[in-house]
């Protein structure tokens, strides 16, 4: 800190209070990359759940007739 005149000076880090690591930025990364991670298995389960229950699609035939 510096004093010119009745101004006061100080640096970057003295008016911060301490310097920046930056990790946030990992935890906004790692975060958002857990949770793409999380959705799609859901969406994948969710997806393997709605199988037919004999386990062989439907074909468009059989789905006019009814089953």
């Amino acid at each position: 800190m510096r004093k010119i005149g009745e101004e006061i000076h100080v640096s970057t880090d003295e008016a911060r209070g301490g310097d920046t690591p930056h990790v946030m930025r990992y935890v906004l990364m790692f975060s958002l990359l857990l949770a793409i991670i999380l959705l799609s298995a859901v969406w994948m389960f969710g997806a393997w759940q709605q199988a037919p229950a004999d386990g062989w699609p439907v074909s468009a035939d059989e789905h006019a007739l009814g089953g």
